[in-house]
């Protein structure tokens, strides 16, 4: 933990108070650098992931992004490999992980991580900048420690 993700913690272990979303994104991504994000959570039953914050998405991007099934783009394949997905530059990529539509917010280094709580899928978090950039594997280890606080807020 850094003093940049030290409150998002704090937040996170609250007991006593509801989760403004959005206000926690903006945390994370202040605490990264990053511009976009999103948190998906995943409604169990169905294996979907469905959008519960997001900051800088391009509005008519969102009916795209607001239910999303499980291998799918980079927030349904984090969900299906339970791992983190990273793309340096996502306005290059040709790797298949991206949608084409992915490329219309602009951004370029991203990451998604799961939001695991022992084995078990919540959903995922979702953060990018607007320059290519490779995540760290401390960064990326930092982000799951987040996921996994979220996932204990999701089940509460």
């Amino acid at each position: 933990m850094t003093s940049a993700t030290k409150p998002i913690f704090d937040t996170l272990a609250d007991k006593e108070s509801a989760i403004d979303w959005n206000q926690l994104l903006t945390e994370i991504l202040a605490a990264f650098d990053c511009s976009t994000g999103t948190i998906h959570t995943l409604v169990q039953d169905s294996q979907l992931l469905h959008l519960k914050a997001y900051r800088g998405i391009p509005e008519f991007l969102l009916p795209k992004m607001t239910v999303i099934p499980i291998g799918k783009g980079m927030a349904g394949i984090a969900a299906e490999r339970k791992r983190p997905v990273q793309i340096c530059n996502l306005q290059t990529d040709e790797s298949g992980l991206v949608k084409p539509s992915a490329k219309e917010t602009k951004v370029e280094g991203s990451i998604t991580v799961p939001l695991m709580l022992n084995g078990r899928l919540h959903g995922t978090l979702g953060i990018a900048k607007p320059i290519p950039y490779e995540f760290t594997p401390e960064e990326e280890g930092t982000l799951m420690e987040i996921g996994e606080a979220i996932s204990r807020k999701i089940v509460s």
